[in-house]
């Protein structure tokens, strides 16, 4: 049995998080010991009607304090990045976790979509966790310390009808993520993602009532809360989760076949040769760096004609 594990001495910023994943995250890690700003813009799942409704932040933060955690209350929206960070910084000093979780859904099939509908999905997902990342990554540095979760979904990782926009943003945030664990690393700043599977006002929308219900945000937490831990040792990692179930996801690469060079490649070569491209049933890798592929591209060089 491990040793319980708390947050005591850490700050903690949780973006959207008056409601569904953003909530359950903060009061986890409030109930742990940490010092959590609550941002809620107090729109709607849409990102319409953003006028500013303070009650989703400050209810999460009377919840928070009611148990005899610390929490306060941010309302500006993430594309303002670093008027949150500011908050951190002005009521406890520092910031040590940041879990980027605001997101919108524009959903309608890709002929149907507006560039509004494009750009707001976007601005939220993609901008407005870079903004906030943006601001808190100076002090993590300085510091030494930091740990950062982004949340992406299946939709990005597979595709989803009707979520060209959803997805492009989410897969977006992984590519963010991976590159931040890369130079974060001498740091001591581990950054990793979820795609996670929760009841929610979004996810509302596209499953049946009881599937919601079963999908307790509080159960993706848990894994979350570890990602934030100093104790935890992934970086650059992607999770799938979701109503108790826990995964680790990684990308597969195929053998593939290397042609010479020495005459030109042929169209008729990538047919011939087709199955062994696509063939995942025997020396599969999976490739966790950029450069990997540069790896297969070398020795092939000596083929190129003088």
């Amino acid at each position: 049995m491990s040793d319980t594990l708390n947050y005591e001495g850490r700050v903690a910023i949780v973006t959207g998080s008056g409601g569904g994943l953003g909530r359950a995250h903060a009061l986890l890690l409030a109930s742990r010991g940490a010092k959590v700003v609550i941002n809620d813009l107090g729109g709607d799942m849409q990102g319409r009607g953003t006028s500013g409704s303070n009650s989703p932040a400050d209810k999460v933060v009377e919840e928070i304090k009611a148990a005899g955690g610390e929490a306060v209350a941010n309302y500006d929206n993430v594309i303002d990045g670093d008027k949150i960070v500011q908050t951190a910084m002005d009521t406890y000093g520092k910031i040590d976790i940041l879990i980027n979780n605001a997101g919108i859904l524009r959903d309608t099939s890709f002929h149907k979509m507006t560039e509004d509908d494009w750009d707001q999905v976007y601005n939220v997902h993609v901008k407005g966790a870079f903004k906030v990342t943006h601001a808190a990554w100076p002090h993590l540095r300085e510091q030494q310390y930091g740990r950062l979760v982004f949340t992406a979904s299946s939709s990005g990782v597979y595709g989803n009808f009707g979520q060209a926009n959803y997805a492009m943003a989410k897969l977006g945030l992984f590519g963010l993520a991976q590159t931040l664990a890369q130079e974060g690393g001498k740091y001591n700043i581990k950054c990793n993602t979820i795609a996670p599977f929760a009841g929610s006002r979004m996810t509302e929308t596209i499953l049946e009532e009881k599937m919601v219900k079963a999908l307790n945000p509080g159960f993706v937490s848990p894994l979350v809360g570890y990602l934030c831990h100093e104790d935890c040792p992934a970086n650059g990692n992607l999770f799938e989760l979701g109503g108790g179930w826990y995964s680790q996801v990684r990308w597969e690469r195929s053998e593939g076949i290397t042609l010479p060079l020495t005459h030109g490649i042929s169209l008729e070569q990538i047919v011939d040769n087709w199955g062994k491209i696509t063939d995942f049933t025997s020396n599969s890798e999976h490739p966790i760096v950029a450069l990997a592929g540069f790896q297969k591209v070398e020795p092939n060089l000596a083929t190129l004609p003088d």
